[in-house]
């Protein structure tokens, strides 16, 4: 009698073992048992604690990369390694900024990614206000010769994100605009939704044949200071930036694998960037992302189940900055196989609210899937399709299909890119939530009996 109680109560500790493919009952218990992560936290804390900020083509990003091998192997994945890349480096230099003439104060700011940089002793000019990055556009042609363009906007917190598409722009684009109508600089007001006296920083843009300028985005509270002042009269600003092109850099991701049980079924892409600004730790950004995916795949690893796909997680590398030279990095390593799939979190560590797919139309009981297996957790299905993110957009173009998994974006922007992206920042609870939500995805995704041949191209 002993020996039969002992077998049912194993039986149901390890259902999964006698099966080939989970069923919706394995599905919900991968992901029940996911709620009780703790390979998540102990990454995202192990990376920002141990490495901390990780900039593109840095030691710190190679020193990442080596942690991440050595992690990785210890949690039982197989085929790690790391894929080296070459990206054009950029280093951020000595930043200052002040209030000239009869209101001296001193600035919070910071350069932004692909900046220019000032001449020796700095540039002191008047600045002249733009509303929007619409009436920066309309500025007549030549109209900041000798001036200092400053935009300033009303960034909200979304759930979505949505107020990031709206704004960020000022940011991706404003500086190209600037120096295309003879601006000597650019400050913008940063591209967050905080009241704190953190800038925030990001990449910037500037076209073919137009040379950068300065570039800086002032912590919020400063930029409503000189929308204060400009209300008064001209504003003169003191400007120091010293960043500079670095010269040819090496970046890199970091590859594991789950074998599939099936070769022809394809391989499914998932991960988060490694690489970080230099300001913080790049806790939410991107730490969480790859400490969530690798999390959710070591639970698929722990199953018993092979799935039939493989699980190939990446931790990319060379995300904010960019500048790879010859493309897409993953796409460099493992373009020619068979991606069928590629998913990415980058949005924070915040609970997942909402998901997306784009699949083929034959492959329409994954979606059904998901949203049973979803439920839950309180995540529904959303209206349109998905996109995935920039690291996997080159792998999405190439005809891999995609689910979303969004998390709560609320209070995403008060944190992004600035000093304040530590670990304090990520709730352990809903860290654990993304992890179960990721982890019932996969088991879908990887064992579904659908065809997911690459997407024809348009």
């Amino acid at each position: 009698m002993k020996r039969l109680v002992a077998l049912a109560l194993a039986a149901l500790h390890f259902p999964l073992m006698a099966q080939t493919a989970p069923d919706a009952a394995a599905v919900a218990q991968l992901r029940d048992g996911a709620l009780n992560d703790t390979v998540a936290w102990d990454l995202v804390e192990g990376l920002t604690s141990e490495i901390g900020a990780r900039p593109a083509g840095s030691v710190a990003e190679r020193h990442a990369r080596e942690w991440g091998v050595a992690k990785l192997k210890a949690l039982g994945f197989a085929n790690v390694h790391i894929d080296e890349f070459k990206i054009d480096g950029w280093v951020r230099g000595e930043e200052a900024g002040e209030i000239v003439g009869p209101n001296p104060q001193r600035l919070a700011l910071a350069a932004l990614g692909r900046s220019g940089a000032t001449p020796a002793g700095g540039i002191t000019a008047e600045i002249v206000r733009f509303d929007s990055l619409a009436q920066l556009q309309a500025a007549p042609a030549g109209s900041l010769k000798g001036k200092i363009a400053f935009v300033t906007h009303r960034m909200a917190p979304t759930q979505d994100g949505s107020s990031y598409g709206a704004f960020g722009p000022i940011r991706f684009a404003g500086p190209g605009v600037a120096a295309s109508k003879g601006a000597v600089a650019i400050l913008i007001r940063s591209v967050g939704s905080d009241h704190h006296r953190m800038p925030h920083t990001g990449v910037t843009n500037f076209a073919k044949g137009v040379a950068p300028i300065p570039a800086a985005a002032l912590s919020v509270p400063d930029a409503e200071l000189i929308e204060r002042l400009t209300t008064r009269g001209p504003v003169r600003i003191h400007l120091t930036l010293t960043p500079r092109n670095a010269g040819v850099l090496t970046s890199g991701q970091v590859v594991a694998e789950i074998p599939g049980s099936d070769p022809a079924a394809g391989v499914v892409v998932i991960g988060g960037h490694l690489d970080s600004w230099d300001l913080a730790t790049g806790a939410i950004d991107d730490g969480a992302g790859v400490a969530i995916t690798t999390a959710a795949a070591k639970h698929i690893l722990d199953s018993g189940i092979k799935p039939r796909r493989t699980i190939r997680v990446v931790w990319f590398g060379s995300e904010e900055i960019g500048g790879g030279r010859d493309g897409d990095g993953y796409q460099q390593s493992h373009g020619a196989d068979n991606n069928v799939f590629a998913a990415e979190s980058d949005f924070g560590a915040d609970r997942v609210w909402q998901f997306n797919t784009k699949l083929p139309p034959a492959a329409a009981g994954i979606k059904a899937r998901l949203a049973e297996a979803l439920a839950p957790l309180g995540i529904a299905a959303g209206p349109g399709e998905a996109h995935g993110g920039s690291d996997v957009e080159a792998t999405i173009a190439k005809g891999a299909w995609v689910v979303d998994l969004r998390q709560d974006g609320t209070r995403y922007f008060d944190t992004h890119h600035s000093a304040d992206d530590t670990l304090d920042r990520i709730d352990p609870v809903q860290l654990r939530q993304n992890v179960a939500a990721w982890t019932a995805m996969l088991a879908v995704v990887a064992n579904a009996p659908e065809a997911l041949a690459p997407a024809p191209k348009p």
